[in-house]
This record gives structure tokens, sequence and C-alpha cells, in this order.
């Protein structure tokens, strides 16, 4: 690829689509190749799977726009089809009809009328119809659901002292509250006792909890002859080719324990995949395929499907090799209470990567870096992998160069020229000490049951790597190992970090709302528990402005050692109760003059807050014989024509009704 490569793209409500480009793929082997081509078809297979885990109407939803959209019998040049077209880029953007971060529902800005006239033209059997059921009947059902507010609200709420069961739009439980949830999966119930060998949550990532026609409570469980069938079984094919191509004999078993995980639905065959994929650190290729972060489930319990095929940056690696060499040195120095340290951390692999392809909660908006897997033995035991994707990360700092906000909202030159010269370094830096020793840090105390923090575990879980990753920013140890330039680096992290916790994620909330995502929780609860806790930092006006300033960046350094210990506390003895006020009274409520002040000042730089990716197509090219000779890749596609093709040629699943 050459230099002049796009990465921006379409733009539309609050949304920008960025392109990343896999540099190196050519000098990869065609083995690997192949394997990367193998593991994305095994990716986009999931999609369908993510939609209706965050909605029970979204295929339908979903397929009744597309059919609509596609016809060319209906004016396209209205407003109310352009109304429409919109709604239905973000219903894909989303996988569903509540927004992606935010996880409130979209408002139309089309007519309950124009969407009924559109549905009597289009021909009936192209519609998501139940057996016997007409158009208008199917308007009459989806009718509330897209049209009426108080109807589905939120996809996950996370408000203090309501149902969150009840209260939430996912797809994880159905006919069942918060109570018989909890219930359902208390230490107290009669369930299997984890073994000694997968002392894993009485929770399985990878079941429906639903109640019955006589009353009880039973699991649905997500396998190839289960519950997602129709979308699992073509993963299964794909990780099956897939193995022909395998690096070395165990990436090849780590292949084939996700098959059978997947066939069976067995969450111990599950645990022994993690353990063998954490193991497996000498292949280029490796991916992430399965149910597994817990954000979309109000309580925590049930994992979202997503995928990602990736393969290593070698230059960028030596950055994050060096980090998990010295993991602990970080550990046995961590400000934490001695009692919750590691004594032997264990089997901590860090790289820097490309990712390749892109697939269910991890598309089109996706993480920057990830660490898994997520079970705290596995980690204490194992260890972890972490990742941070480095082909993402450049697209956004390409898509951001010049685009004035850090004019309008960085306090004055001196600091935007400290961000200018340190902040992609630091950057990276930060979340790589997020991912590769954060989450992999710490431990619980015997006895302390994982999920004790419940709905604000997650929370507390981003906030210790967090601030785990801003204390270590900063250290000696750092510029000793030529991971920062100098000793005053570290600061450009610590006022983007600030200014963003105080100040300007806020242009992602809408005007009313509180904070409910959990990343942003986290940013919140960090910084105004450090504004209120001694005088590092204030907010100042200047010229009728609003902006941070830091007093003290060593202040502020203590300060975040100071929450690291209480958070760390938090999570080693499983306190409810302290998790519970610490995230309430600085992670969720939102100043209104403050906020409104930051839209305003926002809106004038005209950028959308919100970018996603659009995936590269692969285009296998053959031989006379059908073998694979090489992989072509493809960065013209619109992003429609992506959304589209995806839904016909990977969408698999029938639509319940």
């Amino acid at each position: 690829m050459t230099s002049d490569f796009n990465y921006t793209d379409e733009r539309f409500a609050d949304l920008q689509l960025l392109r990343y480009r896999l540099n190196g793929f050519e000098q990869l082997t065609l083995q690997q190749k192949r394997l990367i081509y193998c593991l994305s078809q095994a990716t986009l297979y999931g999609r369908d799977i993510t939609f209706d885990q965050f909605g029970r109407y979204n295929l339908r939803i979903r397929k009744t726009l597309e059919t609509i959209y596609t016809d060319q019998r209906i004016d396209h040049t209205t407003e109310q089809f352009r109304a429409l077209e919109t709604y239905l880029k973000r219903v894909w953007f989303s996988n569903g009809i509540h927004h992606h971060y935010g996880c409130e529902k979209f408002v139309p800005g089309f007519s309950a009328d124009y969407l009924l006239r559109c549905m009597l033209t289009v021909d009936a059997d192209q519609l998501p119809l139940a057996q016997g059921q007409t158009p208008e009947a199917l308007f009459k059902e989806l009718h509330p659901v897209i049209f009426d507010p108080s109807v589905m609200p939120k996809r996950v709420n996370k408000a203090d002292g309501e149902d969150l069961v009840a209260t939430s739009a996912c797809n994880f439980y159905q006919g069942v509250n918060q109570q018989e949830v909890e219930a359902f999966y208390a230490p107290s119930t009669l369930h299997p006792s984890p073994s000694t060998l997968h002392p894993s949550p009485l929770h399985p990532l990878n079941s429906t909890l639903v109640k019955q026609h006589n009353g009880t409570v039973a699991e649905q469980v997500w396998s190839a002859k289960g519950k997602y069938a129709d979308a699992i079984r073509p993963i299964c094919h794909w990780l099956n080719e897939a193995l022909q191509y395998a690096e070395n004999d165990r990436q090849q078993r780590v292949i084939r324990l996700l098959i059978s995980y997947y066939e069976t639905g067995d969450p111990t065959t599950f645990d022994d995949y993690c353990i063998e994929w954490v193991g497996e650190t000498a292949g280029k290729v490796d991916f992430i395929n399965g149910f597994i972060e817990v954000y979309g489930d109000p309580l925590g319990l049930k994992g979202t499907w997503e995928g990602l095929v990736e393969y290593e940056d070698a230059e960028a690696t030596k950055r994050t090799q060096t980090i998990s060499s010295n993991a602990q040195w970080f550990e046995d120095h961590s400000p934490v209470d001695p009692r919750f340290r590691k004594q032997q951390v264990k089997g901590v692999s860090a790289r820097v990567i490309c990712a390749a392809m892109l697939g269910g909660d991890e598309y089109p908006s996706t993480a920057i870096g990830i660490n898994l897997p997520n079970a705290d033995w596995i980690r204490a035991e194992y260890g972890s992998k972490s990742v941070t994707i480095g082909n993402l990360t450049e697209a956004y700092n390409k898509a951001a160069r010049g685009n004035g906000f850090q004019e309008e909202f960085v306090i004055d030159e001196d600091t935007r020229q400290l961000i200018r010269q340190y902040g992609d370094v630091c950057d990276d830096l930060h979340t790589d000490l997020h991912e590769c020793l954060g989450h992999g840090s710490g431990q619980l105390l015997p006895g302390t049951d994982p999920d004790a923090l419940k709905a604000y575990g997650n929370t507390i879980e981003e906030a210790r790597a967090d601030l785990f990753g801003l204390y270590y920013i900063a250290d000696a140890k750092l510029v000793e190992l030529g991971m920062t330039p100098d000793a005053d680096a570290y600061r450009s992290q610590y006022y983007t970090y600030m200014m963003n916790g105080l100040m300007t994620q806020l242009i992602r909330i809408t005007p009313g709302h509180q904070i409910e995502e959990a990343h942003m929780r986290n940013r919140a609860l960090i910084a105004h528990w450090c504004l209120e806790h001694g005088t590092a930092v204030s907010l100042v006006r200047r010229d009728g402005k609003t902006y941070v300033h830091i007093n003290d960046y060593a202040q502020l350094r203590q300060l975040f050692a100071q929450l690291l210990a209480e958070v760390q506390r938090i999570k080693s003895e499983g306190d409810y109760e302290a998790a519970r006020q610490l995230v309430e009274r600085y992670a969720v409520q939102v100043d209104p003059q403050l906020h409104e002040e930051v839209l305003e000042r926002y809106k004038q730089l005209n950028l959308a807050p919100y970018k996603g990716f659009l995936n590269p197509v692969m285009i296998p090219v053959t031989d006379k014989d059908g073998n694979i000779t090489d992989i072509r890749l493809d960065y013209s596609e619109s992003y429609a024509d992506q959304m589209l093709r995806y839904s016909r040629d990977y969408g698999t699943m029938r639509f319940e009704v």
C-alpha cells in the first residue's frame, strides 16, 4: 500500500467509518494467508449471533429495512427514504436498534405510515414473516419496538435500584427478572460445584436463561446443536478448514478445542481452550472467536459473540515484550496492599498486532487493546495474552490529524505541544500497560466470588487496569527501559486522560442522560475522584470556556496510586457495597451545564464523536484446480455494499418470533 491510503470514509449521524490497512500482509507466507482467510470466514459468520443477543427483534428489523432499502420500486430520493437509510446504517453499525455505546434506542426520522407503505410495496416473501403472518401483522408487531420510546428503551440498563434484567432490551434472558437470575446462579442453589480443574463461575457464558411454560427456569445453551446452531455450524466448518493451515501443533489443538466447545456447549471445554490458547505464542497468526465479553449483559454474566483475526507486527511487538518481560517487577512495586499482589506472575505475553478481520461485537466499532482470557483463575494459573491493535490505532491517529479538537479543548499551547510531541507514544504505551499488566495484575483473596461486584464489576475492572497504566506510565522504570523518551512524556497522557474523563467524553452522552457504558464510567470515576481529592487538578474558566488544569503532576500520580490501592482492595475482597458507592458517586452523574458547554463547543468542530471500521475484502486467487495461490485485498467496498453482502452471504440465522 502507498502512503496515500485513504483512512476516512463515509459519515452519518454521529458516526464516521474508517478504513484500516493490513500492513505487511504481502510478506506473509501463503500458509499464513490461507489461515487468515479461513479464520476470517469463521469471524464473519458470527454476525447474526451478536444482532440477536443485542435484541430479540434486531434480525427481523434489519431484514425488513434491507428489503425496503434494496427494492427499486421504492423512491430513493425522498427525505423519508434518506431517513430510513440513515436509521438502517445505524442499525448495521450497532448490531441492532440501540446505540452501540450509549445503549439508548434510536429515534427514527421516518414515519410509521411510511414504513407501512414500504412494507406493503415490497415483495412479501422477502420480509421476515412468521408462518401465516401478513406484512400488516409484521408491521403491527415491529411498530412499538421501533417507534414507541417506552418499549425497550435501553439495551443495557445499569441504573441503581432498578431491575436490570427487566429493564434491559438485550436478549440474554427471557421471561425472568433480576431476582430470579441471581437466585438461579447463586452458589447455594443445586448446581454442580466447580471442579478443582475447572473452578469457573457457576454461570456459563454461553446460554440464555428462559422461564418455561410451566414456570421453571432453564438454560438454552448456545452450541452447534442448540441455540444459534445455524451460525455456529458454519463457524465450525471454517475452523475445520483452518486446521490444515495451522502454524504449529499447539495452534491446531487450540482450534480443535474451540470446535469441540462449539459442538458441545460445555463451558469446561471453553476453559481448556482458553488455557491452550494462552500457551500458544509461537504462531504469527492468532484469533479470538467466541462468547467473550460480558459488557452487553447488565449483570455481567453472559458473553457477547465477537471475532478478531490478527497477525503479529514484529517490530512494534518489541515494545510490548519489554513490558511483559518485566511484569514481575511491576507487580512487586505496585502501590496496592501486598496481600493483593501476585507472588508469581505467570504467562504474561504481549504483542502489537495488525487486525485482519473484525466481527460481531468487535465490528464495526472495536477495541484498540485486548487482554484475555477473562477468568481470574486462568490468569492466576496460566497467565494471559495482551494485544495492542497497531493498525487500528494508526487509522485513528491519521484520521484525527488537524481536526481542531486539541485547539478547542486543551488549555494552552505548551500543553498542546506536549501532546503533539508525546501523545501517540504515550497513548500506545498506556494501552499496553492497561492490557498487558493492568488486567493481569493483582489477585482475589481465597474464597472471593469473581462475580461479587455484580453490575459494578466491569467498571471496577476497567478502572483497575487504567489506574495501573496511569501509575506506571510516569515511573522512572519506563525511561530506564526506553519505553518513554524522557521523564516528562507521561504528562501528555495525564492531561488527555483527565480532560477526557472530566469533560470531552461527555460528547458521547445525550443531554439529560447519565453515564452508562463501563469504560466511560471508569474514566469518569478516576477523573472525578482525583478532582475531589487533593489539589492536583482543577477546572478553570478562561475566555468564557472551561478547561482542565493540572496543578501538580506528581501529586496526581500519588492520587492514582491511592485510588488503585482502594480499587484493588474492592476487587480482591469482593466488596460490593464499596464498589457501588464509588461508582454511583463519581462515575454516573453528569453536570448539565458543563455538558451543554462541551456539546456546543464540539458541535462547532463538525466532528463525529464515534468511529468504526470497514473490513477489507479478502479475495482468494486460485489456480485451474481451485487451489488458493494467494489472497488479494480490496479496500474499495462501500459501507452499504459491505453490510448488504454480509447479510446476504453470512446471514444464516432464521428469524425467531
